[in-house]
């Protein structure tokens, strides 16, 4: 009887560990500003169209060259600047299996306990097997922060601070493939066997560094884009789950207008509204729990060549990355 109570006892533990892996404090904001990025995935930075330091890192191809641009202010009038370009760490996004646990802000929980529960690895001999988890988007604008890149006019949304975004937890799209999909039209378009076959092309290119942008239905060796949902059919590693799922984020964010394309002559001056992901335009570092800080990955880029090793078992699976963004702006002198 004492063994049945005991057994009883260890399964319903078991249960609880399952259904609440816990809420993990990431210490972000602390010393690890400092020593958990990738300071030499700022460069190379461009000046009046020339590279101060080459970086281990390439411009994207769309990034502007022009020493020179003009920006007109809110009467209509025209300054002269020279053009400045650089990769900015932007963005922050952290995955998590508890509804409303943020990492980032110190572990502190929101009230979303009735909220769908996410998961690593579902499934089994019944059932489909698959991972969902919910995410957390932030304003990270880390050079501003630290008073390394102050000047406003190259601010191209404003946010000055660490700041929520958006949360999956209040969308209901995001734990709904079919309300995802009619929010999403474009992936009946590619829903079909020949965009599939187009895919390993896109992954040969973006492991070797150059990612497809006119295969937008594709993130690489990561997967499928589409639906722009959570929810994913497979047994694959929790970094290469995140890493789609981040890739996700971005693209409906951009469809819904809420995030801004900072790429081009007509982006020099303020962000602009692109509902399509230009996938040259970001590259991410893993921040937590063992963080990338030599170098950077670019999207679809194969995690056997940045992703080993990444996670902690148990209390090191709720991953965070900071998702780096091409910033091309007009320093306008006086601003």
């Amino acid at each position: 009887m004492k063994k049945l109570v005991v057994g009883i006892i260890l399964f319903l533990s078991g249960l609880t560990a399952h259904a609440d892996p816990g809420c993990q404090d990431a210490q972000v904001i602390s010393g690890k500003l400092i020593t958990d990025i990738c300071w030499d995935c700022v460069f190379p930075i461009r000046v009046a169209g020339i590279p101060m330091n080459a970086g281990s890192d390439t411009p994207p191809s769309k990034a502007v060259d022009s020493p020179l641009c003009l920006c007109q202010d809110d009467l209509g009038v025209p300054h002269p600047g020279i053009t400045t370009s650089m990769w900015q760490p932007a963005r922050l996004v952290e995955f998590q299996r508890v509804p409303g646990c943020s990492s980032v802000l110190n572990g502190v929980r929101f009230p979303f306990d009735r909220i769908n529960q996410g998961n690593h690895q579902k499934g089994g001999k019944q059932g489909m097997q698959g991972t969902f988890m919910h995410y957390h988007y932030y304003a990270f604008p880390l050079l501003t922060m630290l008073d390394l890149f102050t000047n406003p006019g190259c601010v191209s949304d404003g946010y000055l601070d660490l700041d929520m975004m958006y949360m999956s937890e209040v969308d209901p799209t995001w734990n709904n493939d079919e309300l995802a999909f009619f929010a999403n039209p474009e992936a009946a378009a590619v829903a079909n066997p020949l965009a599939i076959a187009a895919c390993p092309a896109d992954a040969v290119s973006s492991t070797a560094g150059n990612p497809i942008d006119s295969l937008f239905w594709c993130a690489g060796s990561w997967g499928l884009l589409y639906p722009l949902s959570g929810n994913q059919y497979t047994m694959s590693s929790v970094v290469k789950n995140t890493s789609l799922l981040k890739v996700k984020v971005l693209a409906a964010l951009h469809r819904r207008g809420l995030a801004h394309r900072t790429m081009g002559d007509d982006a020099m001056c303020e962000g602009m509204i692109d509902v399509t992901l230009n996938k040259e335009m970001y590259k991410y570092t893993l921040l937590y729990p063992i963080p990338e800080t030599h170098d950077a990955h670019v999207t679809g880029e194969s995690t056997f060549t940045w992703g080993m090793g990444r996670t902690i078992p148990a209390i090191g699976q709720d991953l965070i990355y900071t998702i780096w963004r091409w910033n091309d702006c007009c320093n306008i002198s006086g601003n």
